[in-house]
């Protein structure tokens, strides 16, 4: 298993872990549109040595959801929670909300390759909810095929890019069946969602750990693209719905 950062670059010519992003290859994030204040109240920066390396949702005042392999030094072993802080309650990612540190840091003990890439992190204080900061509900139920799914990050706006976009990038993708994502990429799994897009969108390095979005519920934690970022392949998430156990077991 590869290091933090070196799966930060690895993952975008294999299966890596990123989010957020896809439709109108004009916008950001590989095609993606800015986002306004308080519009994803949930999102958060999760940052390491106080530098942006992930995404990741709020979902209970103390809890954030993210991607295993932006945490993990080895194996399922994560780095030690004192190097992770959180920003939260702004769309700007250097810039406004709050800053809170990281108390615990929970893998999943599933986490292989694209499989269960999934981490909750316990935040050292609650956040106060407000307009910009709002916990999101977890997936309710399965996500249909051929549904508009909504992601975001502030994740590169191409492979191997240089820049990080400052203002929160999101964009609308189609979920696909397991039968579909296995034509399309050759991985098939319950516990993954995979989530379509054009050539010139999708999600890149830095959108790790972000959310995926149906009916204002969380439904998928970005996980990996094929090849690099904005090809015509589609990207996968982590399938919340089918981790709800563990997360809500991890949520004490």
């Amino acid at each position: 298993m590869c290091s933090l950062m070196a799966c930060l670059y690895f993952l975008a010519f294999f299966a890596v872990a990123l989010v957020t992003v896809t439709a109108n290859p004009t916008g950001r994030v590989v095609g993606g549109y800015d986002a306004v204040p308080a519009e994803f109240p949930h999102q958060i920066s999760l940052r390491m040595e106080h530098r942006h390396i992930c995404g990741g949702s709020i979902i209970k005042s103390n809890y954030i959801l993210t991607a295993a392999h932006c945490v993990v030094e080895t194996g399922t072993t994560p780095y030690a929670a004192e190097h992770f802080t959180i920003r939260a309650g702004t769309h700007n990612r250097i810039a406004g909300g709050v800053i809170v540190q990281v108390k615990r840091v929970v893998v999943h003990q599933g986490y292989s390759s694209y499989t269960n890439d999934l981490a909750v992190l316990e935040l050292a204080e609650h956040l106060t909810f407000s307009a910009k900061i709002q916990p999101i509900p977890l997936a309710s139920a399965e996500v249909p095929a051929g549904s508009e799914v909504i992601i975001s990050g502030w994740g590169l706006l191409k492979t191997n890019g240089d820049t990080l976009p400052i203002i929160l990038q999101w964009n609308r993708v189609e979920a696909l069946s397991k039968s579909q994502c296995l034509r399309k990429i050759l991985i098939s799994s319950d516990a993954l969602i995979c989530l379509d897009h054009p050539s010139g969108a999708g999600a890149c390095n830095g959108d790790s750990g972000g959310p995926a979005t149906y009916n204002g519920e969380l439904v998928g934690v970005a996980g990996f693209v094929v090849i690099g970022c904005g090809t015509s392949r589609p990207d996968g998430y982590a399938k919340v719905f089918y981790n709800l156990d563990w997360i809500q077991e991890n949520m004490v």
